[in-house]
């Protein structure tokens, strides 16, 4: 419970930080404002300050460890992946369920069913071939599919890239996660830490090539790491499907509504056909026969009729 508590204070902290948020730019300077809108990112020079940590603290010992994990024999660190995405594997159920996803929740079922049992409690993954590779769902990707907005971006210290939805998925996912509460009951906290640093460590190792790609690449690290975030955020959302899922921009809520400019009205260059004119209704004028009406209302369908054919030849 103590790495739990601790990431309660780490989240809450990172979205008391965004207090000290930047100011927007003016309205006036539309390209300043159309870009801040679209980063998202107010709390932009705090967020700065805590990834400067973050990677003081990754150049100089989560890289190094991550890189000498690389000395394990393959089949061995492939078996501790595979145990720790089995230890998860209830808490993707549970949130793929809450998410609609049966199909899904079914095959995430029986690969933990399977690979818990004659896979040795995940060590070995039997059903890869059988059932696909494992899913990757979290309560942040539940809330985004019932509708909750990310909201502005935040840099958590330590866990890096993240949003107000998917801080507070993550300390549920940490509070809640059904495989980890078993384990705290047989494996003293020692060894929950353990298998927490291992995860990381792993995790880690896995995106080595890739981040150190990103950062040769980039004229700015951070924001391509913010901008990577989402994407794959978005991508694990929609699980993979193209398109972009709709959500409620709870951003907008609090600004301030804008007046609705409309073009003046202009006449039509011209009409493709024209209808009779007819007497508008006058409470004072005396009421048309029922003939007159019937005649009125020929006339209208026999010159609709006749300006309709004109068009067709």
């Amino acid at each position: 419970m103590g790495i739990q508590k601790s990431l309660l204070a780490v989240c809450g902290l990172s979205l008391l930080l965004l207090s000290g948020c930047a100011s927007a730019p003016p309205e006036s300077d539309k390209a300043a404002y159309a870009e801040y809108k679209q980063t998202n990112d107010p709390g932009e020079p705090t967020n700065r300050a805590i990834f400067a940590v973050n990677k003081g603290l990754d150049d100089y010992a989560i890289k190094p460890v991550a890189k000498g994990y690389q000395y394990i024999p393959q089949p061995v660190r492939k078996s501790i992946r595979s145990f720790l995405t089995n230890m998860h594997e209830p808490w993707t159920f549970m949130n793929e369920v809450m998410q609609g996803e049966i199909k899904r929740s079914g095959q995430t079922l029986g690969r933990f069913c399977v690979n818990t049992t004659a896979g040795v409690l995940g060590f070995f993954d039997l059903m890869d071939t059988t059932l696909g590779p494992a899913h990757e769902e979290d309560f942040g990707q539940t809330l985004a599919v019932w509708g909750v907005g990310e909201g502005p971006f935040v840099t958590l210290p330590i866990l890096g890239p993240s949003n107000p939805r998917d801080a507070v998925g993550t300390v549920v996912g940490y509070v809640a996660d059904p495989a980890s509460l078993a384990l705290a009951l047989v494996v003293p906290p020692a060894g929950m830490a353990g298998i927490t640093v291992v995860g990381g460590i792993d995790k880690r190792e896995k995106y080595l090539k890739e981040l150190d790609e990103v950062e040769r690449t980039s004229l700015d690290y951070y924001a391509s790491l913010r901008s990577l975030y989402r994407q794959k955020r978005d991508s694990d959302i929609r699980n993979g499907a193209p398109g972009k899922m709709p959500m409620i921009d709870y951003n907008s809520m609090f600004d301030e509504p804008q007046p609705v400019s409309r073009a003046p009205s202009q006449p039509p260059a011209a009409a493709a056909f024209s209808l009779p004119a007819l007497t508008p209704y006058s409470p004072t004028a005396p009421a048309a026969s029922l003939g007159d009406e019937q005649r009125q209302m020929d006339e209208l369908l026999k010159s609709m009729r006749a300006r309709v054919s004109g068009l067709k030849s």
